[in-house]
């Protein structure tokens, strides 16, 4: 199979199967979602969603954040990994929000990747979600996924997947393709033993057809 085929029968697989696939962070506007993708930073979103409902309480928008102090956020987040670092993320973010976006979640990358704790993939994941923009945000779930089933080739850092995977996808599918490799790595395509029987993309997967495969399942 070629790369352009095995394309063309995961996107249609999935078009057909998982139409409506979306983040799984409990958000209500931009801020709360900028947020919550800072915090899951090497993290579950089950475990963000458990601390955001009385984050947002406390700390409503940015120009509450902005004035918050570190006592104020951490015990807050105290759960979630890195909560030191991600509570000086948070106050510098919506420092940054207030002084420089007038409270306003930024819509272009240059922008959202000066915000402390913001990085490319979080930039993605805001620009896509929030603005319905073409964007591809490459987690550990995109990273494994696409090379592991063949979409990408060589490639060694997440700006490279992300390259491969946008130079191959449909632009307008860009947004929604994020979450089916996602939430296909998350629940089917797990890192240590995927669930290749069950799987609706064996057919075009490089992985279940390669010995592989069969020398790490033994």
């Amino acid at each position: 199979m070629t790369r352009k085929e095995r394309y063309h029968f995961i996107i249609d697989w999935f078009q057909k199967n998982m139409p409506d696939a979306e983040t799984e962070l409990h958000y209500t506007n931009p801020y709360e979602l900028l947020v919550a993708v800072v915090l899951s930073a090497q993290c579950t979103d089950k475990r963000v969603n458990m601390v955001t409902p009385a984050l947002f309480r406390k700390f409503p928008g940015p120009e509450s954040l902005a004035k918050a102090e570190f006592e104020d956020v951490e015990p807050l987040i105290k759960s979630v990994t890195f909560a030191n670092n991600k509570t000086r993320h948070l106050i510098g973010m919506g420092k940054m929000l207030m002084e420089k976006f007038n409270g306003e979640v930024p819509d272009k990358m240059e922008d959202l990747v000066q915000l402390p704790g913001v990085g490319r993939k979080t930039a993605n994941v805001i620009i896509s979600v929030v603005f319905n923009q073409p964007g591809m945000a490459v987690d550990t779930h995109v990273f494994r996924v696409s090379e592991r089933i063949g979409l990408t080739t060589k490639a060694k850092t997440p700006l490279q997947t992300e390259e491969q995977l946008v130079a191959n996808i449909p632009k307008e599918l860009l947004a929604v393709a994020h979450h089916w490799l996602i939430l296909h790595g998350r629940y089917v395509c797990v890192a240590r033993r995927p669930k290749c029987e069950g799987c609706g993309l064996k057919p075009a997967c490089k992985y279940y057809h390669s010995d592989m495969r069969h020398i790490i399942e033994a």
